[in-house]
């Protein structure tokens, strides 16, 4: 077929980050997802100018999955983005921000693009051995003995979600459930065959609307649900038996006896042959005989069972349940050991009945379950969270954010370590590698091919990002500090005053302006010397306030106030001389922390968003196919 109009040549761009549109979608993009970052982050409508549905989220997964680009440089950072939350849950925002971050101090500071990526390699390679390293100031040790640190990690995954609308109550109730679930699907012992592998079980998650989120709750074993009808008498009889283990046959066909069961076409019946429907159910009845005489007491089906199967297995005392749906099947055959049999017209196999411990009927909210205990331990442990919230859209959200907490707990299995969180870790960290690559400045610069301005300039870019993403986590007219002593990241409001300490105030390093004293307490704005020396001399710069507003720890909670007496404190983003002492946990002692992130989903975040940015800075042209 010929074209109805000449094929188009592809259009051909030529460096595209110097293109200001290109720039300003990035800008854009990125101070969408500044605003989001964090437990106070802005929620965001997204919606089509025709109508449709609305999406109210603050999670990068939702957000970056609904706004769509035609750019490809942000198509790219996008799918990178999205491809490590695909692996990790957590932490997409972080790689945004520092990616764009990274990007736009190289474009800001006039480095060679070939020039700032071979530097980001390096600094890259600084950080990694940094978080490795054991005595790492930035890592906690995750003990699976105590179940702090676990609710600490899951509360930091569900509080940075707004949208999941809890109060501070309700959050410290949903991280106590999700580390319950959570310590229910790891199994006591080796798993039988593989003694070096740990086979995880598995959470169902159950919603009710129009409850408390306080009701939200914890099962062990299986919640399911019995559609449009109350349990039959002998069924509520044989919930009330004895414990047991009972003997369950699980069935993924349909056995309503259908004829349209198997498939569409034309059926001919000579006559005088026996009814088709008939010869069916005597084949769903000797199914029920042979259930009935391998002492079958739990009988399920994902389908419909004809009323005469279910007849016959009641009056035999079989525990009958159909319609379960795809979703409950390989939960039920993790927690049961059961085989799903996929056909009626053969016997049953031995091997295919699995177990349960026993069963009970449930009153959830407005629901009547049916709950299935596990057999017995170390076996792969599956249990029920039942999650309550006022509306359904909430639901949903509290619902997402329980799912990745759950698989952010998982990742510290392979290691139990966690960072910092609240900014710490960035802050601190810029803090080691601005002093290291100071201190090595001319020996990196000579291993890089780059002269020692470039290197310091460089660097001044890397460390600037990293402080830029805790820097995203102060809204509502906060200001972001660090203290000089240990590199903490500490937030306090605007116009107030700075208490039992000192703050430094300095020049900001990228936007060339001298931070205003008046944001922290009528300090002095220092001109000259401080700006273009890049430190601010002491005693001239120093002001003491006589208010109590700086908060008692800093963001992590690591650091406390009263217990480091003489901190001193300067603005993010500012030079200042500072070689931070690490503040190693004690293995002895359990610290107080408000804040971890993720080790695992935070490092592969790094690395992700130094690489992507490198990628990025060192795309020359794009050619689009415009037809």
């Amino acid at each position: 077929m010929s074209r109805v109009t000449k094929k188009a040549s592809s259009v051909c761009t030529d460096s595209p980050l110097s293109m200001s549109e290109v720039c300003r979608k990035m800008t854009l993009m990125r101070q969408i997802l500044t605003s989001c970052f964090g437990p106070n982050g802005r929620l965001k409508q997204v919606h089509n100018n025709v109508g449709g549905h609305v999406l109210t989220t603050s999670t990068s997964t939702s957000l970056l999955q609904a706004v769509s680009s035609s750019e490809p440089l942000l198509k790219l950072i996008t799918a990178s983005i999205l491809n490590h939350l695909s692996r990790f849950s957590d932490c997409g925002l972080y790689t945004g921000i520092l990616c764009f971050s990274l990007i736009d101090h190289v474009q800001k500071s006039g480095l060679r693009p070939s020039v700032a990526i071979k530097i980001n390699k390096q600094l890259l390679e600084v950080c990694t051995g940094f978080l490795n390293q054991e005595d790492c100031g930035c890592k906690v040790n995750v003990d699976f003995n105590s179940c702090q640190s676990l609710v600490t990690l899951a509360r930091s995954v569900i509080s940075s979600k707004p949208a999941c609308v809890l109060t501070e109550g309700e959050q410290q109730h949903i991280s106590t459930l999700a580390v319950h679930a959570f310590l229910l699907t790891v199994p006591c012992g080796d798993t039988p065959g593989s003694p070096d592998r740990v086979r995880l079980g598995r959470t169902v998650t159950v919603s009710i609307e129009g409850q408390f989120v306080l009701d939200s709750a914890v099962f062990p074993g299986l919640l399911v649900n019995v559609p449009d009808m109350q349990l039959h008498p002998t069924d509520s009889e044989r919930t009330r038996r004895g414990p047991g283990p009972f003997r369950l046959a699980l069935f993924t066909v349909s056995l309503s006896g259908d004829l349209s069961e198997f498939g569409e076409g034309s059926l001919e019946v000579h006559s005088g042959a026996p009814d088709p429907e008939h010869l069916i159910l005597d084949e769903l009845l000797k199914l029920g005989e042979q259930a009935v005489t391998d002492k079958v007491e739990v009988f399920m089906c994902q389908r419909v069972i004809h009323p005469v199967l279910q007849h016959y297995l009641r009056r035999h005392g079989v525990l009958v349940v159909e319609r379960l749906g795809i979703a409950l099947i390989q939960p039920i055959v993790q927690m049961t050991g059961a085989q799903a049999v996929a056909l009626y017209q053969t016997p049953i196999p031995p091997e295919a009945y699995g177990q349960v411990k026993g069963c009970c009927v449930r009153t959830v909210g407005s629901r009547e379950m049916l709950h299935l205990l596990p057999p017995r331990e170390p076996a792969p442990a599956v249990c029920t969270m039942v999650l309550c919230h006022r509306n359904d859209t909430m639901l949903n959200k509290l619902k997402a954010a329980c799912q990745r907490a759950e698989h952010v707990l998982r990742l510290t299995l392979r290691d139990p370590v966690a960072l910092l969180g609240g900014g710490c870790t960035e802050t601190h960290m810029a803090a080691y590698i601005s002093n290291k690559g100071t201190t090595e400045a001319a020996k990196a610069a000579l291993s890089l091919g780059v002269s020692q301005s470039q290197y310091l300039l460089g660097l001044n870019g890397f460390c600037s990002s990293l402080e830029a993403v805790a820097l995203a986590l102060v809204h509502d007219g906060e200001t972001g500090l660090v203290d000089l002593s240990y590199a903490h990241h500490w937030s306090v409001l605007q116009g107030e005053a700075i208490h039992s300490g000192t703050v430094l105030q300095g020049e900001a390093i990228h936007s060339g302006t001298v931070l205003q004293g008046e944001a922290i307490n009528s300090g002095t704005v220092l001109q000259g010397e401080a700006i273009n020396s890049g430190t601010v001399p002491q005693g001239e710069a120093l002001q003491r306030g006589d208010g109590d507003e700086i908060p008692t720890t800093c963001g992590c909670g690591l650091v406390e106030r009263s217990a480091r007496p003489g901190l001193e404190w300067t603005p993010l983003n500012t030079r200042y001389p500072s070689r931070p002492a690490p503040l190693v946990v004690d293995k002895d002692t359990t610290p107080q922390l408000r804040v971890l992130d993720s080790f695992t989903a935070k490092l592969n975040a790094l690395q992700v968003a130094v690489e992507m940015a490198n990628l990025v800075l060192d795309i020359r042209y794009v050619i689009q196919d415009v037809n």
